[in-house]
């Protein structure tokens, strides 16, 4: 693996339309949203589509969905166990070997880091990653259209039709939503993370939602529309994370703004902060 040279700081845009970016299980699988109103994509949820673009780009990922395993293991401490070098670091406790293999084994150790605490083990192990990414808050208050959908069969055999045939789907009629992030030199060092590393991290906010469609999320209802990708001139880097992410200042140019382009983008500078613009896929 190569290094990792400057410090990164980015953010992505995203549209949304007539879709459920993120349903809160705990508030019938309605969109999340704060009690102010705006929308809310858990960054528990933009890591799982980032670590799915990677698998899709052939990268080895730890946390794998149950959906889409890309080997016979059913559990993390199957996946940890299945490596020979980890499992006898961890029968001599040796934690700093088990830690460096894991991040040289799976790029998503290595990106955002991993507990590797398991029953039957005799050593846990804590690595922290580098690359830290927000919540994403669309730019406005959202409005959320649900309907009362049923199914044409009942799932159990039942003379009559069971209340299992009825339902509520919910979407976001259009929205942007923002997401941030930023790429720790000092943390990229300890685990191996190198510019290789972030530039498949970069292609993966790109294609975000590539290979991610759902009854929820249909094709084309989710959007990367521009990636924002600033590289620092030195490993610390020279501004903080928060003053970087507040050069991208959006507004609507329209009362009711129905598409990305009825949005204005501005985007500041600081001195010798370079920027990349890029298109999403």
């Amino acid at each position: 693996m190569g290094e990792f040279t400057n410090k990164i700081d980015f953010e992505a845009l995203v549209m949304v339309k007539n879709a459920n970016p993120n349903g809160d299980p705990l508030n019938g699988n309605r969109p999340r949203e704060t009690y102010d109103g705006y929308g809310e994509i858990s960054d528990v949820c933009i890591k799982r589509k980032i670590r799915n673009r990677l698998q899709d780009m052939g990268e080895n990922i730890f946390v794998q969905s149950d959906d889409r395993p890309k080997d016979k293991c059913k559990s993390l401490a199957d996946r940890a166990k299945s490596n020979e070098i980890m499992k006898k670091a961890a029968k001599d406790k040796d934690r700093v070997t088990y830690a460096k293999e894991a991040c040289r084994t799976w790029i998503d150790v290595r990106t955002f880091g991993q507990v590797f605490a398991f029953k039957d083990d005799s050593v846990s192990v804590g690595v922290r990653g580098p690359v830290s990414i927000h919540s994403a808050f669309s730019v406005l208050p959202i409005s959320i259209d649900s309907m009362q959908i049923t199914k044409s069969v009942n799932s159990e055999t039942k003379e009559k039709k069971s209340s299992d045939t009825m339902g509520m789907k919910h979407k976001v009629s259009a929205a942007p939503y923002v997401i941030k992030g930023s790429i720790n030199h000092q943390l990229a060092e300890k685990t191996g993370f190198s510019d290789e590393d972030a530039e498949k991290v970069k292609q993966a906010l790109r294609s975000l939602f590539v290979n991610d469609s759902s009854s929820a999320r249909p094709d084309g209802s989710m959007e990367v529309c521009k990636v924002y990708w600033w590289k620092h001139n030195c490993p610390a880097g020279q501004y903080s994370s928060a003053k970087v992410h507040r050069l991208i200042k959006i507004s609507a140019k329209v009362d009711d703004p129905k598409e990305f382009e009825d949005y204005e983008v501005k985007v500041d500078s600081l001195p010798e902060l370079a920027l990349e613009e890029i298109e999403g896929i």
